[in-house]
Order: structure tokens, then C-alpha cells, then sequence
């Protein structure tokens, strides 16, 4: 057995036996609540830089917190920002993905893709995908395989490049979307642990996401023309693979598919006038004429959680108007309940990531490690680089074991956000390196809820395909997208380059760091 085969056994085996995340949640909970009466007894403190205020360890099992616990328990939930973030946008999202427009809008894309600049365009579908959820892994990745195969292509090598599009360039996208409501909703309560009045908007990231479409793109065009497909070999079909994969003949858009997605692009258009006008008109609710110039703009950029709610659903519904999958207004209501009823595993397992979460704010353990182990690394002058170079490997880490990108960030966040906050970090910058971390070993475990599916789709077309031929394939993708996202990331401080619309690298604290001993 190799060395790579022992470890990637090893990562599977320990994997196999991590509880659910819920339970992992629960866990954590139990274990705050021990450390909370060892720190309350020890007496642990610190001193936030930021307001000056004396910060000491509070027992979990305080009569305080047994009521903000047990009683204001249903407030916990329904203050946990990124529940109302995701609910709202899924509201819309749940319309355009059910009435079509999503499919119809990605084989659009595909289906009408020069030869010559195919994989490209593969890479970039697959990361705008993201928009549509776990659609982009039903519909991008065997219809890459597919659109290859027409091309007089390996359909594996179109199969490996979405596969490395959708899911290891997970961290990218041209527009702002769901994921980043999600992931930036869990860094705002974070952010206030130090700082109670820090605020953070859907656009934190939108600069950042946008560079990884631009460096992962080449990377994948270079790896599937000059790598994969040269190893898979010329494509000849095997015998005993499914000839149930439709052609590019049988994927085409219908005529309503193409009239439905005029009429989308047309209820787009109009949602971006309407925001438009809205931002220009006097008096405009989306500018804080009392705000610095750099801030103006803030309530606009906070408003695009309900910009791409309402454009999700009017699309949508103009979609499925045009298209004729909405008959009535009826249908589109029961969408919205479709897609409230998948959110449910999500919904469990916020539950949990909200109480622990506000846990961490109850206790004052949060903050006070954040205080403390800033000062420590600032005793030993890591530049920042280094310093969220560290982010991104831990995330990667993690990423091999745990696969649902928010449980990893709602646990690591109120400590690292806060820390590097007192470092001098943006809350976005540290959530930034922390995706690009979470982003690109998606491909490379096979813990990752979405192999088995992917392992299905390549052995359609080649039976002989197994675990091992998935993973050799996307090795050199996962490796490969390590290296740059590590220089990536460090090259965005380096350069200090803007992370969104009126969003830095750095955050200024208002004192020096403090730190009180225990």
C-alpha cells in the first residue's frame, strides 16, 4: 500500500466515525460548558481593546445563563443571522430552481459553447452554478461529460473539470449569492464579539470571489487539456457503459425553455433598474448621507440580500411563465415551500449553531482566547500573510473530516474572527482565507457528500472507473488549487487589495491589545 493510499484510508476511517454535525454541536456545547465553570473558577479574564471593558469567564450554569438558555431559548434561535439570511434568499432562489431557469440557464450556457474555449467555459458555468445549490452537481457536471463527448472529447476530462469547477472552486463565483449570505452571516455575530457594532454585507467577499474564478480558471483549462485528458487517454466507449446519457441533441433547449429565458432576462433587467432608481433617486434609502464616503453605500450593499431574494423569484416566475411551468400563482407558492422543506436539514442543524454560538458570547470564553492568543501571536511578529496562510490550512484540514462548509465556520468563527480582528485582520479577510481553505480539498476526499454522486456519473461512461481513478483524477486539481489559493491569499494582503465594496483587508481597533492574566 503507498504512502498516499495509507493516509487517504486513515482520513476515511477517522471521517467515518465523526458524529453528525449536529451531534458534533452538541458536543462542543458540553464541553463549553465545563471549560465555562473551569475559566468562572480560575478566574480567567481579559480586557477588550476595543471598548475597554473588563471581559471574565461566566459560568454556563449561572442562573443568568440557565435563563437566557433555557427560556430565551426560541430568541437564540431567531437571532441567529444566518437563518433569516438563508431563509429569505431561498424564498426566491427556491422559485428559479424549481420553474427551471436554472437548468435551463446552465445547458444554455454549455450547449452553446465554442469548441475551442469549451473547458473554460465549463469552469466558469460551474462556478456561477453555485447560485443554484446542489443543482450545480446534478446538471454542470454530467452535462460537461456529455458536452465533451460531443466534441469529439474524453467526457471524463469534461467530467473532471466541472467536477473541479463546481465543487474545488467552491469559494468563487461573479456574483454575490447565497453561500455568501450564509458564510458572512455566521462572521457578523462573530465580528461583535469584539466589536458590537461591526457590520457585515453579502458584498464582503464579491472582489475575492471574483479573483478565484480568474485564477482557478486558467489553472483548471491548463490541468483537463494538458494533464487529465492526455492521461485518460482518446476516448473510445467501453463496453458495458450506460448509453442512457442523453446527447447534446436530446439536452437542447425547447422553444419554451428559450422563451422563458428571454423573459428572465428581461424581469432582470428590470430588477437592476429598479435598484438602480432607487439608489439615485433624492432621498434614497440605500445612501447614508451621514456615513464617510467610503461607508455611503453600505445600506446598498446590505440590501442586495433582498435584491437577489426578489430577482430569484420575479425571474423565476417570469421563467416559468414563459416556459410554462407555472400555471398559476399557486405554483409558485408551493415552490417557496419546496425549498423552505429542503432547507430542514439546515434549519436542525442551526439550532445547535446558534446556541453555541451564543454560548461563547455568554461565557466570555470567546473573546477572552481571542485577546489572549492575539497578544500572544503579536509577541511573536507573524506578518499577517503568515498569519491567514494559517486559516486557509486549518480550514483544509478540516475539510477532509467535516463537510458542511457553515457547521466548520459556525464553530471556528467566534474564535478566529475576533482574534484577527485584534491583529489587525478584516472579519472578511479572515473569512475569505477561511473559504478558500474549505473550497479547494472539497475534490480530493472521498467524505465529501457528493463524491459517491460523481463516481456514478464517471462510470456511465466508463465502468471500469473506481474510487481511486476519481480521486488520481482530481489530485492534481486539488493540489494545484492549494498552491494558489495559499499565494492568492497572501498576495490580497500583501497588496491590500479591496476584499468588496467599501470592504479592506485590515481592521484598526480603537486601543492596543491588552492582556490580563488569569
Amino acid at each position: 500500500m503507498s504512502a498516499g493510499s495509507g493516509f487517504l484510508n486513515v482520513v476515511e476511517r477517522i471521517g467515518n466515525r465523526l458524529p453528525d454535525p449536529v451531534f458534533l454541536f452538541l458536543w462542543l456545547i458540553l464541553g463549553l460548558v465545563v471549560l465555562s465553570l473551569v475559566g468562572a473558577g480560575l478566574g480567567w479574564s481579559a480586557v477588550n481593546p476595543v471598548t475597554g471593558e473588563l471581559m471574565a469567564a461566566q459560568s454556563l450554569l449561572s442562573r443568568e445563563n440557565l435563563e437566557k438558555l433555557i427560556i430565551g431559548m426560541p430568541r437564540t434561535l431567531a437571532d441567529f443571522p444566518p437563518l433569516a439570511i438563508v431563509v429569505t434568499i431561498i424564498y426566491g432562489a427556491a422559485v428559479a430552481e424549481r420553474t427551471g431557469l436554472f437548468d435551463s440557464a446552465i445547458r444554455g450556457a454549455l450547449l452553446n459553447a465554442p469548441k475551442a474555449i469549451l473547458t473554460p467555459v465549463v469552469v466558469i458555468v460551474g462556478m456561477m452554478s453555485h447560485h443554484a445549490s446542489d443543482a450545480s452537481y446534478v446538471v454542470v457536471i454530467p452535462l460537461a461529460a456529455v458536452i465533451f463527448a460531443a466534441a469529439g472529447r474524453h467526457p471524463l476530462a469534461g467530467l473532471a473539470a466541472g467536477f473541479a469547477a463546481v465543487s474545488g472552486g467552491y469559494a468563487g463565483n461573479l456574483f454575490p449569492g447565497s453561500q455568501d449570505a450564509l458564510i458572512l452571516g455566521i462572521t457578523e455575530p462573530a465580528a461583535r464579539l469584539i466589536d458590537p457594532n461591526y457590520s457585515v454585507n453579502i458584498a464582503g467577499n464579491w472582489f475575492f470571489i471574483i479573483g478565484v474564478v480568474v485564477v482557478f480558471t486558467p489553472i483548471v483549462w491548463f490541468l483537463t487539456d494538458r494533464v487529465i485528458e492526455p492521461r485518460l487517454g482518446a476516448w473510445t466507449p467501453v463496453p458495458g457503459a450506460s448509453q442512457k446519457a442523453a446527447t447534446p441533441e436530446e439536452q437542447a433547449l425547447t422553444p419554451a425553455q428559450k422563451k422563458g429565458l428571454a423573459w428572465a432576462g428581461l424581469a432582470i433587467l428590470g430588477m437592476i433598474a429598479l435598484w438602480t432608481l432607487l439608489t439615485l433617486m433624492p432621498g434614497s434609502p440605500f445612501i447614508d448621507p451621514e456615513a464617510e464616503p467610503g461607508q455611503a453605500f453600505n445600506p446598498l450593499y446590505r440590501s442586495l440580500i433582498a435584491f437577489f431574494a426578489i430577482m430569484f423569484f420575479v425571474a423565476g416566475g417570469a421563467y416559468g411563465a414563459g416556459a410554462g411551468t407555472v400555471k398559476s400563482h399557486r405554483d409558485m407558492v408551493r415552490m417557496m415551500g419546496e425549498g423552505i422543506a429542503q432547507l430542514a436539514p439546515y434549519i436542525v442543524l442551526a439550532f445547535f449553531a446558534a446556541h453555541f454560538v451564543a454560548m461563547i458570547n455568554w461565557s466570555g470564553l470567546g473573546p477572552i482566547l481571542a485577546v489572549n492568543a492575539a497578544a500572544v501571536l503579536r509577541e511573536v511578529h507573524l506578518p499577517a500573510p503568515v498569519l491567514l496562510i494559517m486559516v486557509v490550512l486549518v480550514s483544509c484540514v478540516f475539510d477532509l473530516f467535516i463537510g458542511s462548509a457553515s457547521a466548520k465556520w459556525s464553530a471556528l468563527a467566534p474564535i478566529v474572527v475576533p482574534m484577527f480582528m485584534l491583529l489587525g485582520i478584516s472579519p472578511e479577510m479572515t473569512t475569505a482565507a477561511y473559504r478558500m481553505g474549505d473550497s479547494v480539498t472539497n475534490i480530493a476526499t472521498p467524505l465529501m457528500s457528493y463524491f459517491p454522486l460523481i463516481l456514478t456519473f464517471a462510470q456511465r461512461w466508463d465502468p471500469r472507473f473506481g474510487l481511486g481513478s476519481l480521486m488520481a483524477t482530481m489530485l492534481p486539481y486539488a493540489g494545484s488549487f492549494l498552491v494558489a489559493g495559499l499565494i492568492m491569499v497572501a498576495a490580497w494582503v500583501a497588496l491590500d487589495l479591496p476584499l468588496g465594496p467599501g470592504v479592506g483587508v485590515h481592521y484598526e481597533p480603537a486601543a492596543p491589545i491588552t492582556q490580563v492574566a488569569p
